[in-house]
């Protein structure tokens, strides 16, 4: 660590605390899920248990980068994790206190900690490469966050259904806000003050005024994770549980190995995408990779809605996690490829403004996906999910046709 700039090490630190945090992120979304199935609840009802984890990822986005940048990335990263832990604690109680508005309320604040997090981890890393001649580091160290974050989220996926069958709901809870809370301790201690801090004073004005590109591609991503969370958020782990049987283990198993699987590809994106050749990504990149994505959820649909001419030909359960995982290489592509042209297209001075509104929009994305998991897979079955997910799929190819080529500044 000597040898190492103050930058660099003061990102290590917002990552480290990122991965901590993400790692308690993903294994409380897979308690909740399989624990409150387990309770008798229907797959709305589940999906409505995060809905106001999601609406306030919405709110958290669009005012925490104006937070960010007035106060400093690590003030908002600090309070991500604090909140976490008050999330954590509020959920590790009686379960006679575990009604739905209650449980709502806990997934709010965990809402608004993962997306204060996220927006500071993401924002902090356009100060380490802020020159534009250094675009291909920079597209490769975002790949290399994105990716590692979300291979953890996938640890704690597995984390959080293994809890679950060994330790119980509550014990679980309490052991991780227990972890975060020294997590919390030694982030306060190592962050500086200034990071990300402006030297003026954004209005609050300014969180929603955006360059016509970042709109596009806030847009874009909106629909993107929209079509993601459609069907894999409730859907299709209560589809693993009801029509395949699998048990809670196995559902927490695939979804962490898929999940560990996705940040992998997200981390070695630049290389597919020709990063070595000197193929720095654009409109153009965003617009090409996401036509094979959607075709996947329609080719998966196909043969479970036309049940009766296939029959015996197809094995429905190799289908569905076959296209899974096809699904999960493409989307970490067009993941990485969008999480690098927001940076790009982000200005330096208050970056944490830009950065928060187009992950307003990815929260917004991820919002509507979960209702419709819940509500679509409840009145029409993961068939209907995933030909929704083709939906806002080809809205995305259509909206991303709009954004630059060979993107040279701000427009």
């Amino acid at each position: 660590m000597s040898g190492l700039s103050q930058s660099l090490k003061q990102y290590l630190v917002v990552t480290g605390t990122y991965w901590a945090f993400t790692i308690t992120d993903g294994a409380l979304r897979m308690l909740v899920v399989l624990y409150f199935y387990q309770l008798g609840y229907s797959a709305l009802e589940i999906a409505m248990l995060f809905l106001l984890y999601e609406f306030f990822g919405v709110v958290t986005n669009l005012f925490g980068g104006w937070l960010g940048a007035r106060l400093g990335l690590n003030k908002t990263m600090n309070l991500g994790v604090l909140l976490q832990i008050i999330a954590l604690a509020m959920l590790a109680v009686n379960p006679s206190w575990l009604s739905i508005p209650y449980v709502m309320a806990a997934q709010a604040l965990s809402g608004i900690a993962k997306d204060l997090n996220k927006m500071s981890a993401k924002s902090a890393i356009k100060f380490l490469l802020p020159n534009q001649e250094q675009k291909g580091a920079l597209y490769k160290w975002v790949a290399i966050l994105t990716g590692s974050k979300n291979a953890l989220k996938g640890v704690g996926f597995f984390l959080g259904a293994a809890l679950l069958s060994w330790v119980g709901f509550q014990a679980s809870l309490l052991g991780m806000s227990a972890a975060l809370v020294g997590v919390f301790i030694l982030s306060v201690l190592l962050l500086q003050g200034d990071m990300g801090k402006t030297q003026y004073k954004p209005k609050f004005t300014q969180i929603f005024s955006k360059s016509r590109s970042i709109n596009i591609l806030s847009a874009a991503r909106m629909c993107l994770f929209g079509a993601r969370d459609v069907w894999f958020v409730v859907a299709l782990p209560v589809y693993f549980e009801v029509v395949l049987g699998w048990s809670h283990t196995q559902v927490g198993v695939f979804m962490a190995v898929w999940i560990m699987g996705y940040g992998f590809v997200q981390g070695i994106a630049p290389k597919i995408t020709g990063l070595k050749h000197g193929n720095i990504p654009d409109g153009r990149t965003a617009f090409l990779w996401v036509l094979p994505l959607m075709l996947i959820p329609l080719l998966i649909a196909a043969p479970l809605t036309a049940d009766e001419l296939f029959g015996e030909l197809i094995n429905y359960e190799w289908l569905v996690v076959g296209g899974l995982l096809l699904f999960g290489v493409l989307f970490a592509i067009n993941s990485s490829v969008h999480s690098f042209l927001i940076l790009d297209y982000a200005k330096e001075e208050g970056v944490s403004l830009d950065v928060g509104f187009y992950y307003m929009a990815n929260a917004m994305g991820r919002l509507l996906g979960t209702i419709l998991s819940g509500a679509v897979y409840q009145l029409a079955g993961l068939e209907a999910c995933l030909l929704v997910s083709g939906l806002f799929l080809l809205v995305t190819a259509v909206i991303s046709v709009k954004l630059p080529r060979s993107y040279s500044g701000l427009s």
